[in-house]
């Protein structure tokens, strides 16, 4: 107890460098357990982009060039699925609920997804989060467009304004839809993920911009309809049949499943695959989406790598600071030695102060943790995707912070070292 707080009064005597390294020490920390959690937690809600959905179904090809294209609208689907097959496997015992999607087309570079109202109800992501809306409402006529939060803001889009569709994904649009515009009814919350990039109208508007006969009276009707569409529109639309955004396609690009119980994801999966009136395919989106995160394990490593080196860093700022320093309390140590203090406590005095500077970082740098953490959880969720697990450290994190207490105390043996042997001389004499 002696040797603390002798430990502590002398690095109280030292403060401006001592403060210096324990700030050095806690910044290093810091940045290795916030990358270490955001490392673990993009894993996780990497995994989780699109949650909540059993099954994506789609044309038979790659399980990652389905999960590209119709979830991150990566790519282009090369075949597409028979509204006669959509209608028959969602109507499979077990299926809770269907989404159909239908892609192909865009707005100045970002995708058009055409789908129903299910998709608003139903779609997941990050935690089993649902889609909330920012202003508006979901769409309730056939011309009607809802959009993702990054659209509403990148192009300056509000409530009311009128978007021209054009066939073609991204910037490559072959035909600009001018005679059939989409009022905005709504804008989602922002949740990091490709919903945020997308334009949402109804299933039934696909067919009607590329000229199908069936709704070529809707826009008029829609507009003799079309009064406010606030929150409190009337309880008419709030009855409007999803059939009638619905149509019947010839065929859309993919579709998503869920299912009343996990047992039927196994079995309906399987019937999808041997599925003989078309090539089908049916994939189980987090087990892709982790299989996808294996093929970019390489960012796992850099980040891991990179805060390594930030604590080794600062560990080698310590130990320069301690070895400078010795040159300085040579009539400190002569002092000590004087009054009775053998090499070995001197030895001890030196290995303390390395680890009251390493454990005091460690704190410090844990606390600035948590307040980063809280700081930027919102800002991660809504611009990366990434939703963080504030809670306690978890056993990786403490085995983190334990290794670097041990290489802290290890960093600390060195000056420890050189002042026990100087203080076998007489005189104290320590040349650094």
């Amino acid at each position: 107890m002696l040797l603390i707080k002798l430990a502590t009064k002398s690095l109280l005597n030292r403060k401006a460098s001592a403060l210096l390294t324990l700030f050095t020490i806690a910044i290093s920390v810091m940045l290795l357990m916030s990358i270490e959690r955001v490392r673990v937690d993009a894993k996780s809600s990497f995994s989780n982009t699109i949650s909540g959905t059993d099954l994506i179904v789609g044309a038979r090809t790659g399980d990652i060039q389905l999960l590209l294209s119709s979830v991150f609208r990566i790519g282009h689907a090369n075949n597409g699925v028979s509204w006669k097959s959509y209608q028959f496997i969602s109507e499979q015992r077990g299926v809770k609920w269907a989404i159909p999607m239908s892609l192909g087309d865009s707005h100045k570079g970002l995708a058009v997804l055409g789908t129903n109202k299910d998709y608003f109800e139903h779609y997941r992501f990050a935690k089993k989060q649902p889609l909330s809306f920012l202003q508006g409402h979901e769409f309730n006529h056939l011309f009607e467009v809802v959009l993702g939060a990054e659209v509403a803001n990148t192009l300056g889009y509000q409530l009311g304004d009128e978007v021209v569709i054009a066939h073609g994904m991204g910037n490559t649009s072959f035909h600009n839809h001018d005679d059939n515009p989409f009022k905005v009814v709504g804008i989602l919350k922002p949740t990091g993920t490709p919903v945020d990039k997308t334009l949402h109208i109804p299933l039934a508007a696909i067919d009607a911009i590329h000229g199908s006969h069936a709704h070529q009276h809707e826009p008029a009707q829609a507009d003799a309809n079309d009064h406010d569409h606030d929150h409190d529109h009337d309880h008419d639309h709030d009855q409007h049949d999803d059939v009638d955004l619905v149509g019947t396609p010839k065929q859309i690009t993919a579709f998503l499943l869920g299912f009343d119980s996990p047992l039927y994801t196994l079995q309906v999966r399987r019937n999808i695959n041997q599925y003989k009136d078309e090539a089908l395919l049916a994939i189980m989106p987090g087990v892709t989406l982790l299989e996808l995160w294996e093929m970019l394990s390489i960012v796992e490593k850099i980040l891991l790598l990179f805060s390594i080196v930030v604590v080794l860093i600062s560990l080698l700022g310590m130990l320069t600071s301690l070895l400078s320093s010795l040159n300085q309390r040579r009539r400190e140590l002569a002092i000590l030695r004087s009054v009775g203090a053998r090499p070995w406590h001197i030895f001890t005095l030196i290995s303390v102060e390395s680890l009251l500077i390493t454990g005091l970082g460690c704190i410090v740098g844990t606390a600035l943790f948590y307040a980063l953490m809280l700081l930027g959880a919102d800002y991660l969720q809504s611009h990366a995707g990434i939703s963080l697990n504030i809670a306690l450290l978890s056993s990786y994190e403490l085995m983190l912070l334990a290794a670097i207490m041990v290489a802290g105390f290890i960093v600390g043996l060195i000056p420890a070292t050189r002042a026990y042997f100087y203080s076998l001389a007489d005189g104290m004499s320590i040349k650094i």
